[in-house]
């Protein structure tokens, strides 16, 4: 398996922290059984991941990878049905949005994992950029950290701006 770059275990230290209070927080909801487990899943391979990838690892990836996208499907079947938010709102109050975006994120930080994770695939990418580096997965990662951590800031930022006016 390859050592990750800096960058990478950086964003992968980030996210594994974000994922960590996500399942400590779901302690207290009626449906933990399942965020809970998609979370701390999460938050254990983004951990591991950064310091070297591994078989067993992977295998947990896949785990939340899965779990992530039965529930991200759940929450927008629900929403659908319910007409609760709608697909592309960003408004954190509601809860489906807060699920549909946390299970987004954990479906997209599972991918670029295994894609790292994958020497094999990495190989067969480079080769097909004739030799040049590939680095749209450690950009990736960079980015799911900056919607990540940016959203909520900027979401309370806004909120607290229009209970002011």
């Amino acid at each position: 398996m390859a050592k990750p770059t800096k960058l990478f275990s950086l964003c992968s230290l980030s996210m594994a922290s974000l994922f960590a209070y996500s399942a400590s927080v779901q302690l207290n909801d009626p449906d933990w059984y399942f965020w809970f487990p998609l979370y701390a899943f999460a938050s254990t391979v983004n951990l591991f991941n950064c310091i070297s990838p591994s078989k067993i690892v992977n295998k947990v990836a896949n785990t939340a990878l899965w779990l992530g996208v039965f529930l991200f499907v759940k929450v927008v079947i629900e929403d659908f049905m319910f007409e609760l938010a709608g697909f592309w709102s960003l408004d954190l109050r509601k809860r489906v949005v807060r699920e549909k975006i946390g299970s987004g994120l954990v479906v997209i930080s599972m991918f670029l994992q295994l894609m790292k994770g994958s020497t094999d695939s990495m190989e067969r990418l480079k080769k097909k950029k004739s030799g040049a580096t590939v680095k749209w997965v450690e950009y990736g990662t960079l980015l799911l950290v900056g919607f990540s951590h940016g959203l909520p800031v900027v979401f309370y930022v806004a909120e607290g701006r229009l209970i002011n006016l």
